[in-house]
């Protein structure tokens, strides 16, 4: 099993017999630059482990419009719950930035720890929640100039690796804002 895998499923508690469950499961990807892995609007297949690159979700509206979701970057979990748990096709695009390393599992490992309760679903479940609970906190309680702040200062290697119209859309503001924040910060210092 990859050693960044069996590091994470360590620290989240999981059993020798849980990380043999998963080793079983578990096919490597290598995929370019822009390849999509869940069209919106698709039954996703797999859920994934990215071991190195860059993947975005984004929300595609009927004229024309990409609404960013999240990115994805190296030792991140890519689950789609809200299609598992009611079995509908994916409300989001999934694709590369870069060329991606994954690790994948079948969707239908998932769904049958779902159904028996499996400790395994329960934990991913959970460090998911914890994610999406750390992700609406820091969305809702810092203001735009204090997410770029902790932003480069939680990820200073993405600043690099992404545009500013994707981390002024990770933050939830636009590029024009961005370029607005970091000529204060940088008149600041």
């Amino acid at each position: 099993m990859n050693q960044d895998l069996l590091h994470q499923l360590q620290e989240h508690g999981f059993t020798h017999e849980e990380i043999a469950e998963v080793s079983e499961l578990v096919s490597p990807l290598e995929l370019p630059t822009r390849h999509i892995l869940i069209n919106q609007g698709d039954m996703p297949s797999h859920i994934y482990f990215l071991l190195d690159g860059l993947c975005h979700s984004c929300y595609l509206t009927e004229d024309g419009k990409s609404f960013s979701k999240e990115f994805y970057w190296e030792q991140d979990w890519i689950i789609g719950f809200e299609s598992l748990i009611s079995d509908r096709p994916s409300p989001f695009l999934l694709e590369s930035l870069t060329a991606v390393s994954l690790l994948c599992i079948p969707i239908d490992a998932l769904r049958i720890w779902r159904e028996e309760a499996n400790p395994l679903y329960i934990k991913l479940l959970e460090t998911q929640l914890i994610y999406k609970e750390s992700k609406e906190r820091f969305m809702l309680l810092y203001s735009p100039e204090e997410r770029y702040e902790i932003f480069c200062n939680h990820y200073p290697d993405l600043e690099s690796r992404l545009t500013d119209y994707q981390i002024a859309a990770y933050l939830g503001i636009t590029h024009i804002s961005l370029s607005r924040i970091k000529s204060r910060l940088k008149a600041k210092n």
